[in-house]
Parts: C-alpha cells; sequence; structure tokens
C-alpha cells in the first residue's frame, strides 16, 4: 500500500477507498521489526480479534513496537522513495559504470524499465541456462575469481520468480553504494555465465 502510493504520489486513502478490507504490514518496507495493523468494518476487525486471540495471538509491551512503526510511517514517503531510486537505478542504463541492467545488452537478463513502478524489479532470464536458480545462486555466490577481478566480493540476494524470472526487491537497508555493488556483480556474473 505505501509503495503504491509513494509511486503513483497519492494519500494511502485515496487507495484504499475502493476497498472493504486494508491489512498494512509495519516490517516491510516502513522498516519496523514487527507490526501489522488490521482495518474494515467493525464486525469484521472484531472477529479478526476474535481468531487472532482464539489462535494465541497477543502481545503484551507492543508500545515499543507501535513507537517504531510510527517513526516508519513518519518516514514513508522519503524511505520508500530512496527504495524506488535505487531499483529504478539498477535496472536502468548509467552514465557512469557500472552500467544497469538495460545496458549491458546481455544476452542472458533484460529489464522492463516500464514495469519498474516501486521498489521491485523483475529480470528477465533468456535461453536455458542459467536458470533463475542458477543465476540467484551465483550471485549469492562468493569467489576469488571475482575478488581477484572486480576487487570486491559481494553477494547479492534475489529470488527465482517464475521458469524465467528473477526478483529484486529494494528495502531501507539496502543502499544506492549497495545497489552500484549489486549491478557490478550481475554484470561479473552475466559475463562469466557467457564465457
Amino acid at each position: 500500500l505505501m509503495n503504491a502510493a509513494v509511486a503513483q504520489d497519492v494519500e494511502p486513502a485515496r487507495i484504499t477507498q475502493h476497498c472493504d478490507s486494508v491489512s498494512l504490514c509495519f516490517s516491510k518496507g516502513l522498516g519496523a521489526p514487527a507490526g501489522a495493523v488490521l482495518a474494515g468494518r467493525r464486525e469484521f476487525v472484531a472477529e479478526a480479534w476474535r481468531m487472532r486471540k482464539l489462535l494465541g495471538g497477543g502481545m503484551r509491551q507492543a508500545g515499543v513496537l507501535a513507537a517504531a512503526a510510527h517513526v516508519g510511517l513518519e518516514h514513508a514517503e522519503a524511505t520508500l522513495r530512496r527504495d524506488h531510486d535505487n531499483a529504478r537505478r539498477f535496472a536502468e542504463a548509467s552514465p557512469l559504470p557500472p552500467p544497469g541492467i538495460q545496458e549491458l545488452n546481455s544476452p542472458l537478463c533484460s529489464v522492463s524499465l516500464a514495469a519498474v513502478e516501486t521498489n521491485i524489479v523483475m529480470v528477465s532470464i533468456r535461453g536455458g541456462w542459467p536458470s533463475p536458480a542458477e543465476l540467484c545462486e551465483h550471485l549469492r555466490a562468493v569467489g576469488e575469481e571475482e575478488l581477484a577481478e572486480t576487487g570486491q566480493a559481494v553477494s547479492v540476494l534475489l529470488f527465482p520468480w517464475s521458469a524465467h524470472t528473477v526478483r529484486a526487491v529494494w528495502h531501507r537497508d539496502i543502499s544506492a553504494r549497495d545497489t552500484e555493488l549489486a549491478k557490478n556483480k550481475l554484470e561479473f556474473v552475466a559475463r562469466k555465465c557467457q564465457e
């Protein structure tokens, strides 16, 4: 919800006005250690509350978590906009090295810039090798060859999303520098896979 609101430059209420119920997690893009809220009609919320209690859910001293959620909400726009910018930098062509996915011109992977609207980049994998799972493993692994060639050993965690796609997601703990390192790693892995 918050990523969509920031990407569209609208208040979250403008999106949720069309919903019967809304759940918002504070531990995703907002960066709180835990917590979520549920909103909806009184009967719906009462039933959710009853089910939570029935299943043993509940917390004491929840004020600390509420404070973290409050801070996350106060800084949501700036934090999420930074995440969106980093995701876009990872995907698009860059005037400075390292290149983004679009500029790699790799037969291995590509990205649709039109689809990069928030903090998520879906990378299409072309050909049969490597598979998305194998590409993710290569990006995660760190080796001496990488260190010798690039001067850095970087582990990048992406998720094999489908038979031809991997997913990259940015959050508050991934900086612009981390994004540059991830681009370098992808360039290195793509080159090695082509060899």
